[in-house]
């Protein structure tokens, strides 16, 4: 059997993950950086970052319909990390794709879910954050490439509703403990013009 082609990489193991999760029967959607290109943001990503609703979740259940997409941990005992960090880090092995599916467990968690829409890679159609959401998961991760992503997000998507993206911000900054987020983001802010 001849090894997949380079650039089909991402859409494989985006496949693989997409049937794994729909088999669970919960929502979930693509976050992280394939969620920025689907937004609109120019950039490069070679791995997939995704969210399935996680309350009443049993993390052993998951763990088990992604092996049967030859999704496997990529960290010794990934399932008591997810339990600890909801975060559960893994693989797809024939394409050698990281994937990181996190558990959402937060009110703002649940609203992206249920407002997250269908976006085409390729040949797969997948739930996919919407860029309102995708600019407060990206002041959440914190890294200088996700600060990038959201003045990019917010100079290609001027309806975002900046008051509202800060408000989800504090709340969630709060719960993680993490008031330097806030004070992060409102930099950011600072250096977008609002939309009139």
């Amino acid at each position: 059997m001849p090894a997949p082609r380079s650039e089909h990489l991402l859409e494989d193991a985006l496949q693989a993950l997409g049937r794994a999760l729909e088999g669970l029967g919960r929502p979930w959607m693509i976050i992280g950086g394939l969620a920025a290109i689907a937004r609109g943001v120019r950039r490069f990503t070679t791995d997939i970052d995704a969210a399935v609703r996680g309350d009443g979740l049993c993390i052993d259940e998951v763990v088990g319909v992604l092996d049967a997409e030859a999704i496997r941990p990529r960290i010794e005992d990934a399932a008591a990390f997810a339990r600890a960090n909801l975060v559960l880090l893994v693989r797809h092995e024939p394409t050698g794709i990281d994937l990181d599916v996190s558990l959402a467990w937060s009110s703002f968690e649940h609203e992206a879910l249920a407002a997250a829409t269908p976006c085409r890679f390729g040949r797969v159609e997948v739930p996919v954050v919407t860029a309102d959401d995708l600019v407060v998961f990206k002041g959440i991760a914190g890294r200088a490439k996700d600060e990038e992503d959201i003045v990019t997000l917010l100079a290609l998507h001027p309806a975002i509703d900046q008051d509202r993206a800060r408000q989800r911000l504090v709340a969630l900054a709060a719960l993680a403990e993490a008031p330097e987020l806030v004070q992060a983001f409102d930099a950011i802010l600072g250096r977008v013009p609002r939309a009139r």
